[in-house]
């Protein structure tokens, strides 16, 4: 085997097993550089994009090092949004599948405090949370922290982004000064500097790239007069290029939510994700967008961070980000699993100055061009699915078979037909072809799910 294949690491036989059965034979840039180092004990710093397969790096590390049959809970992550936290408790569980008795919580506001306190009664390996409600059970002496072995901050800029520096420093303070620490971020700003220096022992540096290179994509540049014509030149390249999936990136979160409005306006399924909305609501677009429900997500960078849709035909700059490696983040969501990637920047004429620096930062020969031209009659086309939303998830024992079931007892909604289904703690979604969805919709109000009535509506986008 090559020295970047998994198995000639120092990992427990089940974790070997288990990431063959995933199909997980050859390293990652981040795994391969990062877990030799990690699984030695080291304290790192990782400065990597989403989808280098840092997750699955720093998820091993802590699943090596955990002693099973001690409950006392020994592996701490860090994550700033309920979204991201929830997407690597589910990658962490997917490697231990094959571990005795793993359990793995999650803590994140938004979510009912009473229950996660009754969770933390029974005890737990392992922890992924978000920094604040992790410091409320905390401080009323909900849970222990004393036998933390490993911490991980996950997307650590954007903590310090969405205003977590104040919790996140007492939470540091509280744990045990012997521990392994490891930080990973897509930027290197002086605060995670600072934070790396008070807090990390003499921690190894690693800077990957993403899995797949910015220059593998395919980019253009589009001159506008000035920034009055943005919207009209947005739809313009919407109605040329016709997206089946595309995320526009905003600045500001006024921005964000009233483009989106103008969209949808114009006819086009296009949905918000900026941070002031509700967890609930945020949850909602997610799974909308990617379920192809809606086929625009329109988005701030701090909302968007730690989202992954692994089929994204097309990345939009509403307006050059501010920062290059904002940039270059933003546009290495599309192109994925070896598919094309497309990305498209437009530019006013007081933004040059962005343009010029963003050339020099990629050491690339950049050009401006003029908008397409759009087809005669072209219209914005519908997402083809749209989603069911059932009020019963997890707590009550729902299951995708259930749900499966219960809609293809009607012959016409056959499995094959019938898109994801999430089921989720409280709420179940499952997508349907937009031409069936109110079929379904009728299917689910008139049956039952393990016996009992469940409210189910059609969410719009």
């Amino acid at each position: 085997m090559t020295a970047s294949a998994f198995d000639q690491l120092p990992l427990k036989k089940e974790l070997l097993t288990n990431l063959e059965s995933l199909g997980y034979l050859q390293m990652t840039q981040v795994q391969a550089e990062a877990l030799p180092r990690l699984l030695a004990g080291e304290d790192l710093v990782v400065q990597a994009q989403t989808g280098s397969g840092k997750t699955a790096a720093f998820a091993l590390g802590l699943l090596q090092s955990l002693e099973e049959k001690d409950f006392s809970l020994q592996g701490l992550v860090l994550c700033p949004t309920r979204e991201l936290a929830d997407q690597v408790a589910e990658e962490i569980r997917r490697l231990a599948r094959q571990l005795a008795n793993i359990k793995v919580l999650t803590l994140c506001g938004g979510q009912p405090f009473g229950p996660q306190v009754q969770s933390l009664k029974h005890g737990a390996h392992l922890l992924v949370a978000t920094p604040g409600r992790l410091l409320d059970h905390l401080q009323k002496g909900n849970l222990q922290v004393d036998q933390v072995r490993q911490l991980v901050l996950d997307e650590a800029d954007r903590m310090l982004d969405m205003g977590f520096q104040e919790p996140l420093e007492a939470l540091l303070e509280a744990l045990p000064r012997q521990r392994q620490t490891l930080l990973f971020s897509a930027t290197y700003p002086p605060g995670i500097a600072s934070l790396a220096k008070a807090y990390l022992q003499q921690p190894g540096q690693l800077k990957v790239q993403s899995s797949h290179q910015v220059a593998e994509i395919e980019q253009h540049f589009y001159r506008i007069g000035d920034a009055s014509q943005r919207y009209a030149s947005l739809e313009q390249l919407l109605l040329h290029y016709q997206p089946a999936s595309c995320m526009i990136f905003c600045t500001t979160r006024k921005e964000t939510q009233s483009l989106a409005e103008g969209l949808r306006a114009a006819g086009f399924s296009a949905l918000a994700l900026h941070g002031e909305l509700e967890q609930k609501d945020r949850d909602q677009v997610w799974i909308q967008f990617s379920n192809h429900s809606a086929s625009l997500l329109v988005a701030t960078d701090v909302a968007a961070r730690g989202l992954d849709m692994s089929a994204l035909d097309l990345v939009v700059n509403y307006s050059p980000a501010l920062d290059p490696e904002v940039h270059v983040h933003r546009v290495g969501r599309t192109g994925r699993a070896g598919e094309k990637g497309l990305a498209l920047t437009l530019v006013a004429e007081e933004e040059a100055f962005r343009f010029e620096i963003l050339a020099e930062y990629l050491d690339a020969d950049l050009s401006l061009e003029n908008l397409p031209p759009v087809k005669m009659q072209a219209r914005p086309e519908p997402a083809p699915m749209q989603t069911l939303m059932v009020d019963g998830g997890k707590k009550q024992k729902l299951r995708p078979g259930d749900l499966l079931g219960a809609l293809t007892a009607d012959p016409e909604l056959e499995a094959a037909g019938i898109g994801k289904i999430q089921i989720k703690a409280r709420q179940s979604y499952v997508a349907l072809p937009r031409n069936l969805a109110r079929q379904g919709l009728s299917q689910l109000q008139q049956g039952k799910l393990k016996g009992k009535n469940f409210r189910v509506r059609l969410l719009k986008s």
